[in-house]
């Protein structure tokens, strides 16, 4: 008699289908993708972005007063010391090659040396430099661009709720209605999502009771990545060398894909390890991005129609569906941001999770110190 076969061991590198920790922040399932009780297609449709914020940083939906009130606090936060600010900028405008991420990263570390709550863990002190970081991170990326660009770096507008403020800081231009909702419910969309690379990274860095700066730095490492945070900028420069090369080559868009699929390229934008059947946000986006650019004309719909044909040939022929970087690049793009920007307004939505997870483990705390399963070489004598 044969023996029976054995089960195949599952593969748990990068910790794949493996719990290693409770949290009350975020649920994350094939079906739904849930804040703190909340559905994010509920969500992004009935509430703003600061609502999110305060929902998720203080861990309850806000009254009509709170959220008044919580509004006022962190738009007020929104300045940065001319230090910082003019550091940022200088960096970004001498430095060209410089990633706007890692010029993020050192701003926010330069803010760290700035803040006399620092190296205070107490649950006050972190809420207070949850919403510091909120208000701020903005202020850096808007000094980031105008650096790039060559300009005065302009100062954020109080009046301005958090989405139209990021916009205004990076492109010089107050949004109207319907390009600050959009922006809006991206910001909703991005905020969290339960144990992800970065967060994960934020609650590690946590996990050994460094301070709050010092985690967001890592955690903005960890997002930098063209397989997490990158990938919307990566969709987006993917989608116009599509068109470019239809267009030089006179060639379709399923034969670009049938191209790209024999010669094994990754193709951005596309899959999501914990989302089997498509990813909840990316619809909700797209919807939002579709709109905006109809109403923009042809030059801006051609991305959506291009994006469209792009989704299909990889749904029928490889069964993957789209993550929200996918249209996400194309909303950005039509909004007239600059794509190495992308990655940095993901930082200006998920700093709320961030810092939400950073505090809960802070709360509850054990160092996470996973085992390694060795597999060098065998013991020897080294005389």
């Amino acid at each position: 008699m044969s023996a029976a076969p054995t089960a195949k061991p599952q593969d748990t590198r990068g910790l794949a289908g493996l719990t290693v920790g409770d949290t009350a922040i975020c649920a994350v399932t094939q079906t739904q993708l849930i804040y703190r009780g909340y559905e994010i297609a509920d969500l992004a449709e009935h509430a703003s972005f600061e609502e999110v914020a305060f929902l998720l940083l203080v861990g309850h939906k806000p009254s009509t007063a709170e959220i008044a009130a919580f509004k006022l606090e962190v738009a007020a936060m929104r300045p940065i010391p001319a230090s910082v600010r003019d550091e940022v900028a200088n960096i970004a405008r001498n430095n060209p090659h410089a990633h706007p991420m890692s010029v993020l990263r050192t701003g926010v570390s330069l803010l760290s040396h700035a803040n006399p709550l620092c190296e205070d863990n107490s649950p006050e002190a972190e809420l207070r430099k949850s919403k510091q970081l909120l208000a701020q991170i903005p202020t850096l990326i808007g000094a980031c661009q105008r650096g790039r660009e060559g300009k005065p770096v302009l100062e954020p507008d109080a009046s301005l709720d958090h989405a139209a403020n990021l916009l205004w800081l990076i492109t010089g231009r107050k949004p109207d209605a319907l390009e600050a909702r959009v922006m809006d419910v991206s910001l909703v969309l991005y905020a969290e999502h339960d144990f992800n690379a970065s967060t994960f990274s934020c609650r590690t860095i946590a996990s050994t009771e460094t301070d709050m700066h010092s985690a967001v730095c890592g955690g903005i490492g960890a997002l930098k990545g063209p397989l997490h945070g990158g990938a919307n900028e990566m969709a987006m420069e993917m989608l116009k060398q599509i068109d470019l090369d239809c267009a030089g080559n006179r060639m379709s868009v399923d034969a670009w894909m049938q191209r790209a699929f024999v010669e094994k390229r990754k193709l951005m934008g596309f899959g999501h390890r914990v989302y089997k059947n498509g990813d909840h946000r990316a619809p909700i986006l797209r919807g939002w991005g579709l709109k905006l650019a109809n109403r923009m004309g042809p030059e801006a719909r051609k991305w959506f129609d291009l994006g469209d044909k792009v989704q299909a040939i990889m749904l029928k022929d490889k069964n993957i569906h789209p993550n929200v970087d996918f249209p996400c690049g194309m909303t950005y793009f039509v909004m007239g941001i600059p794509v190495p920007q992308y990655t940095p307004i993901f930082v200006a939505s998920r700093i709320t999770g961030w810092c939400a997870h950073i505090m809960e483990q802070h709360q509850n705390n054990r160092i996470i110190r996973p085992l390694a399963e060795y597999t060098g070489p065998s013991l020897t004598n080294w005389s």
